[in-house]
């Protein structure tokens, strides 16, 4: 069975070439013959084709010595084992050298040596050998012919495969090659080399031109009779140092992008740096609640407190806390100013919304509203695969008269299906600032089950009527993170190869644009 495949290597090297002295014989080679084929001439020569090829190239940069041409052609060549029995002398006949010639062997030992069994059929086959079965075990002996023991044979094979790779012996269709072939020590090979020529510029001795004109050159006046390297302007130069977008922020502008074409407006995130009133009394917190503990929240050092609040806006989120107001018996607990002075990393970007909701407000005439942002937040977590001291929370909120459940459930399938999810469960939650609140479930195709993709809920009138807003006026929200469907989208299982400084720049570089594509609408 013929094994067809580019072939450009030849026999291996036997004798060593210095790169200037294989440079040397090339050339006065060609000063002597009309071309130079590099297969030929590295099997006459016992040089690897590939060396031969390379110094070509070489003598091909320095200038408009020498014309090549690439040519193909098919052939056969030893394979592999081919080039072990090369070496070593075929299975036969290293098998009829190893019986001694006037008393043989005993088949059992004779059967040990190596590639026996192919030795031995092919032995036979030829005649050299002839077994005694009166003997026990039988003995294996030369052949006798006209009573005289075959002493000596011709290892054809070998001499066969000599002749094969010298180029002597290039038909395919020998009897004798496809025997070979039969044996798998030939193989069909396309053979790649040049046909090397003189050009205008030829010469014998040369020198590698120079690639650089230096100062020196132009003070000394050197540079008129020096031989430069031609400028190769086709060459593929280095790729300078680029900047490129994380897959966070891709994903973060498609997620943006959906909210805007939703109607949605941005809301300034820029402030990392929250007071506890904003970031949890603001939001119906109660001052005791467990996330805001230094187990879950970053409390700042410097500066520890902020001291200027909305005073009246302060003073109902006091007493709805303590006492009850609006409707709400509160949490009928000792309210603390201090406690609300305390400035933290946001935990979540609720407390912007909750900045944005106030102004809103304060506006003489309420006007509907829909905002959305998508920013950083920071929460003391246990380092994992799947959390960070600091990620990503995307948020959208919209205010509007007598808004229901039913609007909020009716707006997270129009927001998710934009994200390619039109399976949603709603599972009942508990969060201090929405009443009622709910988990957001989507069955995942790939995982075949159900998978929580976000938060949303209500906002409670403790938290709204203080503000200023009239008691018909409503807001529902939702709440997701970024890293988790980044992760999903770009396939990465560790959070931290994906954000925080063990990032890879490389993989930043390498990842695809992403493009979300949104779910086809039943008609």
């Amino acid at each position: 069975m013929s094994n067809h495949k580019e072939h450009s290597a030849s026999a291996s090297t036997t004798e060593k070439h210095s790169a200037s002295s294989l440079q040397s014989d090339l050339l006065s080679y060609l000063n002597t013959h009309d071309e130079l084929n590099t297969w030929s001439y590295a099997n006459e020569h016992k040089i690897d084709h590939q060396i031969i090829i390379g110094t070509v190239r070489s003598i091909e940069s320095m200038g408009d010595i020498i014309k090549i041409e690439q040519r193909t052609s098919r052939s056969i060549a030893p394979s592999v084992e081919g080039k072990t029995l090369l070496t070593n002398g075929s299975y036969e006949y290293n098998l009829f050298q190893a019986i001694p010639a006037d008393k043989g062997i005993e088949q059992p030992e004779l059967m040990k040596f190596p590639n026996a069994n192919i030795g031995f059929a092919k032995a036979m086959s030829n005649g050299w050998l002839q077994v005694d079965k009166t003997s026990k075990p039988a003995i294996v002996k030369r052949k006798d012919f006209y009573l005289d023991a075959v002493d000596t044979v011709q290892d054809e094979v070998q001499d066969l495969l000599q002749r094969i790779q010298s180029l002597e012996v290039t038909d395919s269709s020998v009897k004798e090659v496809v025997e070979l072939k039969k044996r798998k020590l030939v193989e069909d090979v396309v053979i790649n080399y040049f046909i090397v020529t003189k050009s205008t510029g030829f010469s014998t001795n040369v020198s590698k031109g120079e690639t650089e004109l230096t100062a020196d050159m132009l003070q000394s006046g050197s540079w008129k009779t020096l031989n430069f390297k031609a400028y190769n302007f086709n060459a593929k130069g280095l790729l300078p140092s680029y900047g490129c977008l994380h897959p966070l922020l891709k994903v973060r502008t498609e997620y943006r992008q959906i909210f805007l074409e939703m109607g949605f407006t941005e809301m300034p995130t820029n402030n990392y740096v929250e007071n506890s009133f904003w970031n949890f009394d603001a939001l119906f917190t109660p001052q005791k609640h467990p996330a805001r503990d230094v187990q879950d929240t970053f409390f700042i050092s410097d500066p520890a407190v902020t001291t200027k609040f909305p005073e009246d806006y302060l003073e109902k989120i006091k007493q709805v806390h303590s006492t009850g107001a609006f409707g709400s018996i509160g949490y009928q607990y000792d309210w603390q100013r201090d406690e609300t002075q305390k400035n933290v990393l946001r935990t979540h970007t609720t407390a912007v919304s909750t900045r944005i909701l106030y102004q809103l407000a304060q506006e003489k005439k309420f006007k509907p509203a829909k905002y959305f942002s998508i920013d950083k937040v920071f929460r003391n977590e246990n380092l994992d695969a799947t959390h960070l001291a600091e990620f990503h929370q995307i948020e959208g909120l919209i205010a509007d008269y007598n808004l229901t459940l039913g609007d909020l459930i009716g707006v997270l399938y129009q927001f998710f299906q934009k994200l390619g999810m039109t399976k949603l469960r709603f599972k009942p939650a508990y969060n201090p600032y929405t009443e009622p609140s709910m988990e957001i479930f989507s069955y995942h195709e790939g995982l075949q089950r159900w998978i929580e993709v976000g938060n949303s809920g209500m906002f409670r009138p403790e938290m709204l009527l203080p503000m200023g807003f009239h008691e018909d006026v409503s807001v529902i929200a939702w709440g997701l993170s970024l890293e988790r469907p980044t992760m999903i989208l770009y396939d990465i299982n560790n959070i931290r190869d994906l954000f925080g400084p063990k990032v890879d720049l490389e993989m930043c570089r390498r990842n695809p644009i992403c493009r979300v594509i949104p779910a086809k609408t039943e008609e």
